[in-house]
């Protein structure tokens, strides 16, 4: 149950991706590196009081999620690219997680529309007492009623204090066996995704993202030494490759997350790409179950 000083911290990190949000908006124009956007959007959750949940992703296209930029990355935007600007701030662990679509230097578009409304209808939906079923109606019908197809394997998720995906999805299709209740002080993050590929997302290289999952032996110094780093610095929450890389050479970051994911000490987020190389657009934000309706913290 969602604790008063944990719902005024939450309530903080909303205000903090919030600003976020209002601010990174002047630099989504073309020849703008992802690269200085990420650094951007993290640098400023820190002075606004937060830290960040997990990296900065930017994902363009037919990329629907795990994208985060590295030092050397030479990605910068061009005109008409969708950009999925996804970002999370916690403060003493309380999460709050957002994400939007920009067209760089274009107009919000259908597939842009489809993806938010469904947020919307979503967020209708939601209140103490309905089944998560109905949430994943919501997004369905909204989504195909634009003539897109919903992200099916791609869902929404209940987020704990330090823990952002707590074990109960959102789906973004109506599935008749999603049986969980929403209850008050419920914390879930709603994130429908709209593609005009075939509604499936693919792992594709390089991870860029990873998490402490637990600890295991290892073999190479190297590898204990940074497995020690992460869990100093980063705790459960991911983190970035970049977030290495001023502490240590490519090449032991490398070597050490190899051997670190090989032996299960820690996991890593593939980039998620659509199957058929679709456009997508995903609107996300973060609720508080009340009994009457939610509570939007982002």
């Amino acid at each position: 149950m969602l604790t008063e000083e944990g719902r005024e911290n939450l309530l903080k990190a909303g205000e903090i991706v919030k600003q976020v949000k209002r601010e990174v908006v002047r630099m989504i124009k073309p020849g703008v590196p992802l690269y200085d956007i990420a650094e951007f959007a993290e640098r400023r959750i820190v002075e606004l009081g937060g830290k960040p949940a997990f990296p900065c992703n930017l994902s363009l296209n037919a990329f629907a999620a795990h994208y985060t930029p590295y030092k050397g990355d030479n990605t910068i935007l061009k005109e008409g690219d969708y950009l999925k600007f996804d970002i999370g701030a916690h403060v003493d662990g309380y999460i709050a997680d957002t994400a939007l679509t920009f067209r760089v230097g274009m107009d919000d578009d259908e597939l842009m529309m489809a993806s938010k409304e469904a947020l919307e209808k979503a967020i209708e939906v939601a209140r103490a007492g309905v089944k998560i079923s109905e949430l994943g109606k919501a997004i369905e019908d909204t989504i195909r009623g634009y003539g897109f197809n919903p992200i099916v394997n791609l869902s929404g998720h209940k987020i704990e204090r330090y823990k952002l995906h707590a074990g109960i999805s959102v789906p973004n299709l109506y599935r008749p066996n999603d049986n969980y209740v929403l209850k008050e002080g419920d914390v879930f993050a709603i994130e429908p995704f709209a593609t005009t590929g075939a509604g499936q997302v693919i792992e594709v290289e390089p991870t860029l993202i990873y998490m402490y999952v637990k600890d295991r032996p290892v073999r190479l110094p190297q590898a204990r030494m940074i497995l020690a780093y992460i869990k100093k610095e980063f705790g459960t929450l991911p983190f970035a490759y970049r977030w290495l890389q001023g502490s240590f050479t490519d090449g032991q970051i490398k070597i050490a997350l190899n051997q670190l994911v090989r032996v299960g000490a820690v996991y890593g987020y593939a980039i998620l790409k659509e199957v058929r190389g679709g456009l997508v657009s995903q609107f996300e934000h973060t609720i508080i179950v009340e009994k009457d309706g939610v509570t939007v913290i982002t």
